[in-house]
């Protein structure tokens, strides 16, 4: 007894046959062009993704004339894809952490002393200076405004108290020797 199942006809298979080999051939060069354009360990997942393509949506295409521009254009456009990607990820500017440690968010110690000094300075000049000065300092570090700082010291108007902040910033810069930072000199560049 013979099977009933109808075989494909002969032409077909050599067909068949003939896109297979060509396809393989085609994988073997797009993965070289697309290592070539560093793409690496990716090239071989972009060649299978332009087969899958060709494969989908070219399947009437069977001579290697169509099929060679064809494949390389989908690829060209696949690597631009890949390297978008990369760079939204920040894959070609990523470092070692083990060779570039990240920086430590402790402040620098040579800082921390300066702002130590400076806090010193500032606190010795706030001291020899008048009462209404102090007490102006102290509402102002407390946050309160301009205007609730007007109601508090009962002064007559608001320019009043903007006139004594100034004064008062004024005697504390001359009594600090004129500047808020410490001029260079002594060790500093």
């Amino acid at each position: 007894m013979e099977s009933s199942a109808p075989n494909p006809p002969v032409t077909e298979r050599p067909q068949v046959e003939g896109r297979t080999a060509i396809l393989l051939k085609l994988r073997e060069r797009m993965v070289a062009f697309a290592a070539s354009r560093y793409a690496g360990a990716h090239a071989e997942d972009l060649a299978q993704e332009v087969l899958v393509v060709i494969h989908e949506k070219y399947g009437q295409l069977d001579r290697l004339e169509d099929l060679l521009p064809l494949a390389f254009q989908i690829l060209r456009f696949k690597l631009a894809a890949h390297r978008r990607k990369a760079a939204r990820r920040g894959e070609y500017d990523a470092v070692d952490v083990d060779q570039f440690p990240p920086a430590s968010d402790a402040p620098d110690p040579s800082m921390v002393l300066e702002r130590k000094e400076l806090l010193a300075k500032l606190l010795g000049g706030i001291e020899r200076m008048g009462e209404r000065c102090r007490d102006l300092f102290r509402l102002k570090l407390q946050g309160h405004t301009f205007a609730q700082i007007q109601e508090l010291l009962e002064a007559a108007s608001l320019n009043t108290v903007y006139t004594w902040d100034h004064r008062c910033r004024k005697q504390l810069l001359e009594s600090l020797g004129g500047h808020w930072e410490q001029p260079a000199g002594r060790g500093r560049p």
